[in-house]
């Protein structure tokens, strides 16, 4: 089996995603170089914070965070995706679309549901969720060890990333800087591609 590790921007970016909206559902796509043994998720594009549906909109950003990371090299590796409610853990009916159109043109897609009721606690706050490929249909993880744990395939770049994001959101506020596809279009000064500045000082 392929393993998964995700950077400490990618993770950061995540977080800060789902710390500007906690009562809203916000998704995005991860950005990697895939390899014939890992995949490395080196960074993510935030998609919307309003969304219902598989809409035009979302097909619109999806197209454009395509075309961005074919542009510096990288692929579209997977989904990210928060409910509106921390309880909820479940991968929405729109992220199993979303994945399995990401899926089409990279069959290792992986997607990342975060878990709210540990977004603060400074442990690992994301649920991954495989493809099963007999049936195409979506499972979270389940495999031992469990993700984020010593010798799982499915890793964190830094362990400390998550105690890092809760600092920078509580010291820092830096995910009052970060933004998505949604703001881009509210305010097209919005950096949603790269989100460059509510990363100063993350490393």
């Amino acid at each position: 089996m392929v393993s998964y590790c995700i950077s400490h921007q990618a993770y950061l970016k995540i977080f800060f995603h789902a710390a500007k909206y906690p009562h809203q559902p916000v998704n995005g796509v991860l950005l990697g170089k895939p390899s014939s043994s890992q995949i490395l998720i080196e960074d993510t594009i935030p998609l919307l914070h309003h969304w219902t549906s598989l809409s035009p909109m979302m097909e619109i950003g999806l197209d454009l965070a395509k075309g961005h990371a074919e542009s510096v090299g990288l692929t579209l590796v997977g989904y990210y995706q928060a409910c509106d409610r921390l309880d909820d853990t479940a991968l929405a009916p729109v992220g199993e679309k979303v994945a399995g159109k990401i899926a089409e043109t990279f069959k290792e897609t992986i997607a990342l549901v975060i878990d709210g009721t540990k977004l603060g606690s400074g442990e690992p706050a994301l649920i991954p969720y495989l493809t099963q490929s007999s049936t195409s249909s979506w499972r979270r993880y389940s495999s031992q060890p469990p993700a984020f744990s010593a010798g799982s395939v499915i890793t964190l770049e830094r362990d400390d990333s998550p105690s890092q994001a809760v600092q920078l959101v509580r010291d820092s506020k830096l995910h009052q800087k970060f933004g998505d596809f949604d703001d881009h279009l509210e305010d097209v000064t919005v950096d949603w591609l790269r989100n460059k500045s509510c990363l100063v000082g993350s490393t």
